[in-house]
């Protein structure tokens, strides 16, 4: 339609103005050095840290591994050698460009220990793709995917000990990108630094198994929109809803359904991609999910259903736009079959209820079995322990 036409159109315009941005200010940079994995250097932890008991109890983010990553950059020399040393706080200037501008941006993926005692990640390269689009969007310096990806395989084979033995538990991995120019001028920054960090967590579900969560969908709160950077993973994205999760966990819901437009598109769920299964009104079964029009984040788990449930017999698979009233419709005419979310935590996530205008809806997500969810979660999580074999599954350490 007209609208989704000119969301589209104010999106590339705003990407190619960035890119455009981005070239100028790194004119002439390209005699710099770039970021080279060789010649790494690593100073190992003569004081490991205690590993969790029980790594299901912990909560999440709030235990680190012994050591972290650090890459360094500036505009006049281009990148520093990586280093990677025992895990310690960052000394900065108040005037840092990240702290005063948002200029940051960040990653989440996980190493998984299988039966086999080896170390997989789940496809990185997806991770390292996005991170470097999002540092595009904030004029961050580029970088060396495949050689960054190195690094932090390094640091996972470093604290190798750290990934848990637990099942249903991982290590999560953040890779982080800011702006540290000590400067309170608005404008691309000339210093900037590329880090990573690990924490071991447990599974999203502490009940075990599938948890249907309840949503509060209210159009006045919106997440994102047309050119924007609702398809880049900053840190602002994220800081700037957090009071509407508080809104919804004062109306007894768990998660928020971001809704945008007048005819409240769907967009995401909390902070995971949005998939809807429903019989569309020619019978058809349908795999519905918003498309990657600059409103959503291109996710990972995202990306993997859409291409494993495309093999998948009788379920049409669509990237498209679906509203509010079409979900209603078809709960109405009992076509709805399935709601989810899905990310890294979580994998797969089902919906239960939805709050929207004052009115609860109830959706059949786990009264009809959740046949998709399951099966996606399923081939999903096989793959990322080894239990399939697979090339999504990169092995880390032995």
């Amino acid at each position: 339609n007209r609208s989704s036409d000119l969301a589209r159109k104010v999106t590339v315009s705003a990407m190619a103005l960035s890119s455009k941005i981005h070239r100028f200010f790194c004119r002439g940079l390209s005699s710099l050095r770039p970021l080279n994995y060789e010649g790494i250097q690593v100073n190992l932890t003569d004081s490991p840290g205690e590993k969790p008991k029980d790594t299901s109890k912990v909560i999440f983010g709030s235990v680190f591994t012994d050591h972290m990553l650090e890459i360094d950059w500036t505009a006049e020399s281009g990148w520093d050698t990586p280093r990677i040393s025992p895990y310690h706080n960052f000394s900065m200037s108040p005037a840092t460009s990240a702290l005063h501008y948002g200029i940051e941006c960040f990653e989440g993926l996980k190493a998984y220990r299988g039966e086999d005692g080896k170390i997989r990640m789940f496809r990185p390269m997806e991770n390292m793709k996005r991170m470097y689009n999002s540092g595009q969007r904030l004029c961050l310096p580029a970088f060396e995917k495949e050689e960054f990806l190195k690094c932090i395989k390094r640091l996972v084979d470093i604290d190798a000990d750290w990934v848990p033995k637990e099942p249903d538990c991982s290590l999560y991995i953040r890779p982080t990108f800011i702006g540290n120019q000590p400067s309170l001028g608005v404008g691309p920054s000339k210093e900037a630094r590329l880090y990573c960090i690990m924490s071991p967590v447990g599974p999203y579900f502490k009940e075990g198994g599938f948890t249907p969560v309840s949503l509060l969908a209210d159009p006045r709160y919106v997440r994102s929109w047309p050119g924007g950077m609702g398809d880049c993973k900053a840190g602002g994205n994220y800081g700037a809803t957090i009071l509407t999760q508080v809104e919804a966990e004062k109306m007894g819901c768990q998660q928020v359904l971001w809704l945008y437009g007048d005819s409240h598109k769907l967009t995401e769920v909390g902070t995971m991609n949005m998939f809807v299964y429903l019989k569309n009104e020619q019978g058809v079964n349908e795999l519905v999910t918003p498309p990657l029009d600059g409103l959503i984040l291109p996710g990972v788990t995202r990306l993997s259903i859409l291409q494993l449930a495309r093999k998948w017999d009788n379920v049409l698979v669509s990237e498209r736009e679906i509203t509010m009233q079409e979900v209603l419709k078809a709960l109405e005419d009992r076509r709805l079959m399935e709601m989810f979310g899905a990310g890294t935590a979580c994998v797969v996530c089902p919906v239960n209820r939805i709050l929207y205008g004052e009115k609860n809806y109830a959706i059949p997500t786990m009264e009809n079995g959740a046949p998709v969810a399951s099966r996606a979660f399923k081939e999903l999580t096989s793959i990322q322990w080894g239990e399939t074999a697979h090339e999504w599954s990169e092995v880390v350490s032995e």
